[in-house]
């Protein structure tokens, strides 16, 4: 799922902290602006398996 909130690529260069956007250039500094979402969940993820022995042992 992509998020509609973009961030602009280039602001740890040009701005003291991130510029969010719902437009595809940075108002600011006219830069690409990128997805601000975090990667999506791996199904092939290698340390699954401990994690949710991990999180059932805390159910008990």
């Amino acid at each position: 799922m992509k998020s509609d909130i973009l961030v602009c690529s280039a602001w740890r260069d040009r701005h003291d902290r991130p510029v969010y956007t719902l437009c595809e250039t940075c108002p600011d500094c006219g830069a690409d602006a990128v997805n601000s979402a975090p990667a999506p969940f791996n199904p092939e993820d290698p340390h699954g398996e401990y994690r949710r022995a991990l999180k059932e042992r805390a159910r008990e």
